[in-house]
């Protein structure tokens, strides 16, 4: 039996980081390289390859097949502006190595409410590709299983459930178990767009029989709200690129080096993915159709309806649901970093073993398990949703990274300067579009929920500045002083742990009080003519109350004793039993909880339980 003191009220403004950080240490085992990296991070941005390409035909089937000839066009500009943010962020990755992507660069360059802003548009954009992506794989797996459609959103929690056991085990341990379907998936893309380019016409169009098709009979001609339109829906596919930059720490040594060939080996397959795609899709004058993806038509004209085809399929259904992964790669550091500049609960930024946020991936599970349930597991309620928030981080961290340029001022700092200011023009007008063509479909919520996030931020940073000047933080004390100091101990019988309580209170003040409720005369009276026999140096005292209470007894003579103004210090030293079986917790009488209860409520004495291990 071994016992132990536990503070119940501690004082710390900033705990401490418990990640161990130095390079070849055995936590390194537990990051990421560059393969690794790819599985964790770029689930998001790969998956985009299933709906990014159709979005942008969807959107230019309203012109006919004149504008379906605009898709390769739309693409490569598409393409043109990932090869810019991947070169953005493969700077920010170098000059912010602590991770935190748009938030930090705003941060250093554009002022405290932009970063809250940038931070805000992330943690919408992370939480909403959690919905998003377990939704769409659970739509896709329902499509080829109608049978399973009234049950979509227990599957989509028991993937969430899936996904979230997985990274509470480490980043690292879920990058293993990601690799694999990754993998298979964009190879299952590259040789569909290899095959196809071989191909003069469809192999199969078995796919698309009996199906409807999307564009309507009185067609637009081809504008420039068409194309712009156009280009914001597939810039859907660009979601996912910034979460590298925004999950440095979780890379091994040397970790920028690692995150900057993850960044651009994601560009690169991700750009040939699309292009790829697009081209094919001109080359075989594909058109949407109802209740069959574009992706799907391509591997069935590329492949032939048979092995290959069901293989893209399920390589597809599986990467959508586990694309989520993504976001508990890098919120759970983004959390980290808001909370370490005291604009979130100092618990987020504790890291357990194995280098896991543990508090920022329960978060992230459940306010996703909110939108999966309210949304009724219907992917399409929350798609509109899914680009404004990453948008707003990608111009507000080009624009900080123009500012980075023209402070620091290093070689050719024009041309950097130029491509981040092109880039943040791009990234801009895709924001500014996305949420006026989706303001009544729900952009509405995220246009609310931006600067809720930023006064949360804020309430929670005025919250701790409060704690801080109370604390006296950063200033040297005044001398130390002593001060008088009363123990008091709630006992109901004289047992080891009476003893045990009595000795620690006697080494923590300069008094001790041991203090009963008295609720039956006989028992008090047996607990009396004991304690004389026993002698412990320490006086009794009998509280009364006719009610049979516990704990507002002893918190109304806790308070008597301050109103006294006796002593500088009132501690309250709960002894009290801990078992070591879980189990046995269901036989404790919670007594000790009780009177912690009424004390924190009533009292402003200082609570103490002894918890002795049986």
């Amino acid at each position: 039996m071994s016992s132990s003191v536990t503070p119940a009220l501690t004082a710390e403004p900033v705990p401490p980081d418990t990640g161990r950080e130095a390079p070849g240490a055995p936590d390194e085992r537990h990051r990421l390289s560059v393969l690794g990296g790819l599985a964790a991070l770029s689930l998001d941005a790969m998956a985009s390859v299933a709906y990014g390409p159709e979005s942008i035909v969807l959107a230019l089937a309203a012109a006919g097949a004149y504008g379906l000839g605009f898709t390769l066009p739309v693409t490569v500009v598409i393409a043109v502006l990932l090869a810019v943010l991947v070169a953005s962020y493969r700077q920010v990755i170098a000059a912010f190595p602590d991770g935190g992507g748009s938030y930090a660069v705003a941060k250093a360059h554009l002022g405290r409410r932009t970063a809250l802003t940038a931070a805000a548009s992330l943690v919408v954009d992370y939480v909403l590709n959690v919905a998003v992506s377990v939704t769409a794989g659970v739509a896709a797996l329902t499509s080829a299983v109608p049978g399973l459609y009234g049950e979509r959103v227990w599957l989509c929690l028991g993937v969430l459930a899936l996904v979230t056991a997985v990274n509470l085990r480490g980043i690292a341990e879920s990058a293993r178990w990601f690799l694999a379907p990754t993998a298979v998936f964009v190879l299952s893309i590259l040789t569909i767009v290899v095959v196809g380019l071989f191909r003069d016409a469809p192999v199969s169009t078995a796919a698309a029989e009996g199906h409807a098709s999307v564009p309507a009979d009185n067609a637009t001609t081809v504008g420039a709200l068409l194309l712009l339109k156009a280009f914001a829906a597939g810039c859907s596919a660009l979601t996912g690129v910034e979460a590298v930059a925004n999950a440095v720490p979780s890379f091994r040594a040397p970790g920028v080096k690692r995150a900057q060939r993850t960044e651009v080996a994601l560009g690169a397959l991700l750009g040939v993915m699309l292009i790829g795609l697009a081209v094919l899709i001109g080359r075989f004058h594909l058109q949407p159709v109802e209740g069959v993806t574009v992706l799907a038509q391509l591997a069935d004209a590329s492949l032939g309806h048979g092995a290959g085809f069901y293989l893209v399929q399920f390589a597809t259904v599986v990467l959508l649901g586990l694309a989520a992964n993504t976001s508990f790669g890098g919120l759970p550091v983004l959390l980290h970093l808001l909370a370490r500049d005291n604009h979130l609960p100092h618990v987020f930024a504790l890291r357990a073993d194995r280098q896991v946020h543990r508090h920022g991936v329960l978060f992230l599970a459940a306010v996703s398990t909110v939108l999966l349930v309210g949304s009724g597991g219907d992917v399409n309620s929350l798609v509109p949703l899914f680009a404004i928030g990453v948008f707003v981080g990608f111009t507000i961290c080009q624009v900080g990274m123009v500012r980075h340029w023209c402070r620091e001022k290093p070689a050719h700092w024009r041309a950097k300067a130029a491509l981040n200011g092109f880039g943040a023009l791009l990234t801009g007008t895709a924001a500014l579009v996305v949420t006026g063509t989706r303001f009544t479909e729900g952009a509405w919520g995220i246009c609310l929920a931006l600067p809720l996030l930023v006064l949360l931020f804020e309430a929670v940073h005025r919250a701790y500045a409060r704690i801080g000047r109370r604390l006296e933080l950063g200033r040297i004390p005044g001398p130390l002083t002593p001060q008088r100091s009363l123990v008091v101990v709630p006992v109901a019988a004289i047992t080891r742990l009476t003893r045990d309580g009595l000795s620690a209170a006697l080494s923590l003040g300069d008094e001790v009080i041991a203090v009963t409720v008295a609720h039956d005369a006989a028992a008090t009276e047996a607990l009396r003519r004991d304690w004389e026999l026993w002698r412990p140096g320490v006086p009794l005292v009998e509280v009364a109350d006719a009610h049979r209470r516990l704990g507002p007894p002893i918190a109304d003579f806790v308070n008597t004793l301050a109103a006294e103004h006796a002593y500088d210090r009132l501690t309250v030293l709960i002894p009290e039993v801990e078992p070591v079986r879980p189990w046995r917790r269901a036989l404790q009488n919670r007594r000790g909880a009780v009177i912690d209860r009424a004390l924190r409520r009533h009292t402003d004495a200082v609570v103490c339980r002894l918890r002795m291990r049986m």
